[in-house]
């Protein structure tokens, strides 16, 4: 019944997508060995490839998957695309698509209820290739070390926050969208790692409960910057409203790792 829902959801935003011109997202494929990882990528106006640029790595949900390279274009990609967003966040955006059946992590149940990911075990193969093109844009000086962010939405938000726990350093901010994570290991691993967390009060997919008990579980173990949003009224979309947030890119642009310098 879960899925249907969600489902459901997918199939009213998605003729939004029909009605936008996405186009500025190109379309590329990653190869590491017999593994390919297609996504779609914005690069800055006026782009310059000597320079680097931060980097936005969003995750979609699973009514985004397959092997088109386009739907997972359907929510965030438009936000992206304002023109003062262009303007005053000059950046590379990529949307990886993860095939269908398949996921950016190992969903974890307790009680029959989502208990966040195995953080684990190994992650699954479409996990791994988006580390590793991140590796790759990193190695050849593409994008900035202290401004990789990283967001997600449902099936993506529980693969952001299983990232978050194996690849804590990695990170500048992250802005999950009603998912849910091991709340015992993110505060142990990334409560030094600066969220905006979203959710919907009524949504029948994915419980806002467990998000509510990670923001109090962070603030408790000292974590200095949590947002936690959760809208009234609204179900799984909640995404909707989180990309309508007017602070939302000032939030995640205004963040800058710091680096931890190399011992002689």
């Amino acid at each position: 019944m879960k899925n249907i829902l969600y489902l459901l959801v997918v199939l009213m935003f998605s003729s939004q997508l029909k009605a936008q011109d996405l186009s500025a997202y190109q379309s590329k494929l990653f190869i590491r060995g017999n593994d390919t990882l297609r996504y779609r990528i914005l690069y800055p106006e006026k782009y310059k490839k000597n320079r680097a640029y931060p980097l936005v790595m969003f995750l979609h949900g699973a009514g985004e998957r397959g092997n088109d390279n386009a739907a997972q274009l359907t929510h965030g990609a438009a936000l992206f695309l304002k023109p003062e967003n262009r303007k005053y966040f000059k950046s590379i955006v990529i949307f990886p698509q993860c095939p269908t059946n398949k996921s950016w992590s190992k969903f974890k149940r307790v009680d029959g209820k989502f208990a966040g990911s195995d953080s684990e075990s190994e992650p699954p193969i479409e996990q791994q290739l988006v580390k590793a093109l991140m590796d790759s844009m990193l190695l050849n000086r593409h994008i900035l070390e202290r401004q990789v962010y990283l967001g997600g939405l449902s099936m993506g938000a529980f693969g952001s926050y299983d990232m978050l726990i194996r690849y804590p350093d990695y990170f500048a901010a992250a802005f999950p969208i009603c998912g849910v994570a091991d709340i015992p290991l993110l505060v142990q691993k990334a409560k030094e790692v600066p969220m905006w967390i979203f959710h919907g009060e009524k949504d029948p997919v994915v419980s806002p409960e467990p998000n509510r008990e990670l923001y109090k579980a962070l603030m408790t173990a000292g974590a200095t910057d949590i947002t936690y949003s959760e809208y009234p009224g609204v179900g799984h979309n909640s995404w909707t409203n989180a990309f309508a947030e007017p602070k939302l890119l000032p939030w995640v642009f205004s963040h800058k790792k710091k680096l931890k310098k190399n011992k002689e």
